[in-house]
């Protein structure tokens, strides 16, 4: 059950309101469930939705790459309603669905089709389990993403992991986008 829940229209503070009507006019087209958090301080909610959106449509990576990011991000904080809903645009966008197997499935050698999707899944996986990547791999990522793209998908990483643990501190979209294969490995 959602510790927190998504204000009524009537209840919205004219900052809130302000905030929620930019969100809907906006690329997204409605309030991401974060939101429902970031809204108790409508700056850091506007702030917060133009980053992401930026970050989700207008990177120099192909919708493809930052999918897999989104879903790399979203296995590693085991949050349901990032998984659930990036599941179906990572499939929207041509993602193979052995690869979101088996990122559901923690494998280290996931299904990938090309070296830009293995950096990705490496550069990825890497800094969020050790906050760091060596040499070797920093050099590897800028080789095949590029400067900018390397600092696109760090930015991707970041954003989603404060997705993440919003949804998952405030139980966000649970239980009606509970993804069970994120359950297999974890107590």
């Amino acid at each position: 059950m959602p510790r927190l829940k998504m204000p009524q229209a009537h209840e919205l503070t004219p900052q809130q309101a302000e905030v929620v009507a930019e969100v809907v006019s906006g690329k997204r087209g409605r309030v991401p469930g974060p939101m429902i958090g970031w809204l108790h301080n409508p700056e850091m909610a506007r702030r917060a939705q133009r980053l992401g959106e930026l970050l989700r449509y207008d990177t120099s990576l192909e919708p493809v790459l930052s999918e897999l990011a989104i879903l790399i991000c979203g296995r590693h904080w085991t949050s349901h309603y990032e998984w659930s809903a990036h599941k179906r645009i990572a499939l929207e966008v041509g993602i193979d669905p052995t690869t979101i197997a088996d990122i559901a499935a923690r494998r280290s050698e996931p299904y990938l089709r090309n070296a830009r999707e293995h950096v990705v899944f490496r550069v990825s996986s890497t800094l969020l389990a050790q906050s760091k990547l060596d040499n070797e791999l920093y050099a590897e990522g800028v080789g095949i993403l590029g400067e900018r793209g390397m600092v696109e998908l760090v930015a991707i990483l970041g954003y989603y992991s404060l997705v993440a643990l919003t949804l998952n501190a405030f139980e966000l979209g649970l239980p009606e986008a509970h993804a069970a294969e994120l359950c297999a490995d974890d107590s």
